[in-house]
């Protein structure tokens, strides 16, 4: 673990309270496992072993597998799989570290207490970090372990001596194997370290040594990823292939880049983006009139978290407000920074940029943004219980015909009528998979279930639309929340 200063501490326990609180608000609320994706994540933990072909191939290759593998035997126990406690758990530990960091970077970069408080309380008080935090989703294991990189990268850059710690290769790799955004956030952090050491008077001779040291470490996890990759799905690097390309974005820089923007501003509120750009240009200043405050460019790292929405949105991808929130986690971060270099003004400062910034967004807000973005499958999911009481009904135990990259969400949602993952023929069971979605599912499973609207119907609707007879053997006995449900003819 990090070591942080007494105030960093304190900062970190009062924010995991703080997160268990929003837990329980958003509990309440039926808000914790509302996203699809939090559902899906607790499934590709639990196939690890509990799969017709359970092994260490049911990692995947789309999403990054440490938050998975945390999780792995945890979601194993049913209440933790429907609930996603553990995985919650662990949510609410990244917030209290991700908000100490913040507090220690401030600290130490600063000497700041007001600053330090500034940005951890914006940090931990956004609503929708915080209520991110309350779930199983993998954004708030990547705050935690990126802000951690930033505070030791921090440390590093200001400390009398060269030597590398082992703990920061290994909280590299650790971000980097949580969500893609990493890669770009470490790529920076880690340039700026060292250039904080050049600025600081250590020779270049001396820095490439060190540069290698900590370039392995994320390196050699992207190296290991991508390998996994061919390993599991026959791909070095999955991009595209799960969403409908959307032609306003695509191919059009300006209006991507104007889009992040405008997502940001309805995260965070517009003084947040407004107060933020000022901080960096005041952290920007500073660094470069004054050597010795080098390292303060090295937590502006975190704003490189823009790369992959900005490189997603170009190739197509679909606008999702909750890219833009590590855009959020860095604008606190900066805000925090340029408090703190206001010196003895530093506690009007924070008040007044907490009392700009808080009537735009409240914490514990259960009507945001990114709430709203998760509910998006709300009126499926009730549409989708006629299917889940038709199985309830007829179910006798045997193998489903479903597509997990489409349907994990709904395949979690059933757990609650006792169906666990090895029920379920998907895309992990090779070769089982590519035989059923070439000549049918009929000759191996019992029942199929069909996506036929969402990104324009799943990998089984595309084959019935491409021949219909995809569908023989199978009757088609139930359908609601744009899933059908077909069962194998006796």
């Amino acid at each position: 673990m990090p070591r942080f200063d007494i105030l960093s501490r304190w900062v970190g326990g009062l924010a995991f309270l703080v997160g268990l609180a929003a837990a329980a608000v958003y509990a309440r609320a039926g808000l914790v496992l509302s996203h699809y994706d939090a559902k899906a994540h607790l499934v590709v933990s639990r196939r690890i072993l509990d799969s017709i072909t359970p092994g260490w191939e049911q990692v995947g290759a789309v999403w990054l597998p440490l938050p998975h593998v945390l999780n792995m035997l945890p979601v194993q126990v049913d209440a933790l799989y429907r609930t996603g406690a553990f995985a919650i758990l662990v949510s609410i530990v990244s917030l209290a570290l991700g908000a100490g960091a913040i507090a220690a970077i401030v600290m130490r970069l600063t000497g700041s207490r007001a600053g330090a408080v500034l940005g951890a309380v914006l940090f931990v008080g956004n609503p929708s970090v915080l209520y991110l935090h309350a779930t199983p989703m993998t954004e708030p294991l990547l705050f935690g372990t990126t802000l951690v990189c930033a505070w030791l990268l921090t440390d590093w850059a200001t400390a009398p001596d060269l030597s590398v710690p082992r703990a920061l290769g290994w909280w590299m790799v650790a971000a980097c194997l949580t969500r893609y955004e990493a890669w770009p956030i470490v790529g920076a952090l880690v340039p700026l370290a060292l250039f904080a050491r050049w600025r600081r008077g250590t020779p270049v001779r001396d820095l490439i040594p060190v540069a290698w040291q900590m370039a392995r470490y994320p390196m050699g996890a992207a190296v290991f990823f991508v390998f996994l990759s061919r390993a599991t799905v026959g791909e070095w690097f999955v991009s595209g292939g799960f969403y409908v390309p959307d032609p306003d974005l695509q191919g059009q820089p300006a209006v991507v880049w104007e889009k992040i923007l405008e997502g940001t501003r309805e995260l965070g509120g517009r003084w947040l983006v407004r107060l933020a750009l000022w901080s960096v240009a005041a952290v920007g200043l500073a660094a470069w009139f004054w050597r010795q405050g080098a390292a303060l460019l090295v937590p502006l790292g975190m704003f490189a978290a823009a790369a992959l929405p900005f490189s997603a949105y170009l190739s197509g991808h679909p606008f999702r407000i909750r890219y833009e929130i590590p855009l959020v986690v860095a604008s606190a971060l900066a805000m925090g920074l340029g408090a703190g270099l206001t010196r003895r003004a530093a506690p009007v400062v924070a008040l007044i940029a907490l009392v700009l910034v808080g009537r735009e967004a409240r914490p514990f807000d259960i009507d945001t943004p990114m709430t709203s973005e998760a509910q998006r499958d709300r009126a499926n999911g009730i549409g989708r219980q006629a299917v889940t009481a038709c199985l309830a009904r007829d179910y006798r135990g045997e193998t489903i015909f479903a597509s997990m990259g489409s349907l994990a969400h709904y395949m979690q949602e059933l757990s609650s009528i006792g169906l666990d993952i090895e029920d379920f023929l998907h895309e992990g069971n090779h070769p089982m998979w590519d035989n059923a979605v070439v000549v049918g599912g009929a000759p191996f499973a019992g029942w199929m279930l069909v996506e036929e609207a969402a990104e324009g119907g799943d990998v089984l609707a595309q084959q019935i639309r491409a021949n219909p007879s995809f569908t023989d053997g199978y009757e088609r006995v139930c359908e609601g929340g744009n899933v059908a449900l077909y069962r194998r003819r006796r």
